[in-house]
């Protein structure tokens, strides 16, 4: 395996994430760009004789022979690849009475910026999550007098945190009150309902370090109410946008984020959602400019057609590389897209595999 793509990697993690050993005898190996790579051979040579004063004779077996996977992989490298190398070895085999000896190596799809090696019951995996995980999320608020949502957009995923339903009545009379004593006493419900809303802010957005900024929506005037009433804190300096929502609760979430498309227009999630639906604007016109379906789709691309290859995250990850490779053939884009999305389930129903062309082309 060589440089890996983002795909590739959350599914070769997801592939070593449940793997173990009895003993710490499974080998991880991160090596920064830069870094001679006889050094890195030259410790593995030490680790190799060190392991033979192992007690156990079925670790100190597994330990050297994961050692010799992890020299052997660095043999097909002759300088550090330019992100740097990672290389993971060792027996996988869950049936202590048979091996499984595996090794993998390959340049990650971002620098790496750290140098480990380690011989655990698992491998080493955090640098690698890091990088497939979102760099930074945003806290989405959908409110009005009767209810509020909390969210989280993290990549092309919205997640629903918590939601709230107040005790503020309607803005009619109740009752034999009067009109004005009634109106005081909601307001100060109202103003009690702003602090709970900002509290709850502030408690579930805290912790998240990565927080870049704050989606504020609903369908009345209550969110520029409760954002003047100073509940907010120095959470209120990470507003970038508010938006009129004509839902609340938490299907609301979605439309916020939809509606804060220019506010996004740089997140993963709203560049995914804008090309997908290019390429289903393209089919429902039948314009010539858009292709789908594996066969259909592969035909294109080996005529140099394709523009933009569009692939489902549920496609097979060996038919995923062998359309890049194509693609990369004739200079054609790809993204690889998810199924969290409407749209990225619209592809999925649709075989998984899209393509907008170049030029217009009919069978």
């Amino acid at each position: 395996m060589n440089k890996i793509n983002k795909y590739q990697l959350k599914k070769l993690v997801e592939e070593l994430k449940d793997m173990r050993s009895r003993h710490t005898e499974l080998v991880s190996v991160y090596v920064p760009s830069g870094t001679n790579l006889n050094v890195v051979r030259n410790q593995i040579a030490q680790e190799q004789a060190l392991a033979a004063n192992i007690k156990s004779k079925t670790t100190r077996k597994n330990v050297q022979s994961a050692l010799e996977r992890a020299a052997t992989e660095l043999r097909y490298y002759k300088v550090t690849p330019e992100n740097g190398l990672v290389v993971f070895a060792g027996n996988v085999s869950d049936n202590p009475a048979v091996d499984d000896f595996k090794s993998w190596s390959f340049e990650p799809p971002e620098e790496l910026t750290v140098r480990i090696y380690r011989t655990e019951p698992t491998f080493v995996l955090e640098p690698l999550v890091e990088m497939i995980e979102p760099k930074y999320v945003y806290g989405l608020v959908v409110i009005d007098d009767k209810e509020v949502v909390f969210g989280l957009l993290k990549g092309k995923r919205i997640v629903t945190l918590k939601e709230k339903s107040s005790m503020v009545p309607g803005k009619s009379k109740a009752g034999g009150q009067s009109q004005r004593r009634f109106q005081r006493v909601r307001q100060e419900i109202v103003k009690h309902w702003y602090k709970s809303i900002g509290e709850l802010c502030v408690k579930l957005f805290k912790s998240y370090d990565n927080l870049k900024g704050l989606l504020i929506g609903g369908p009345g005037p209550a969110k520029e109410a409760f954002i003047s009433s100073g509940h907010l804190g120095v959470l209120k300096d990470k507003i970038i946008t508010v938006q009129n929502i004509g839902h609340s609760g938490s299907v609301a979430l979605e439309e916020l984020v939809r509606k804060s498309q220019k506010a996004l227009e740089k997140e993963e999630i709203m560049a995914e959602k804008t090309i997908v639906t290019e390429f289903l604007n393209h089919l429902g016109k039948d314009d010539g400019m858009a292709a789908y379906g594996l066969e259909a789709v592969k035909k294109r691309l080996k005529q140099g057609a394709v523009d933009k290859l569009l692939i489902s995250e549920s496609v097979d990850e060996s038919l995923v590389d062998e359309l890049v490779e194509t693609a990369e053939q004739f200079s054609s884009g790809h993204e690889l897209i998810s199924t969290e999305t409407r749209e990225g389930e619209q592809l999925k129903q649709l075989g998984g595999v899209g393509a907008i062309l170049r030029y217009k082309m009919k069978d």
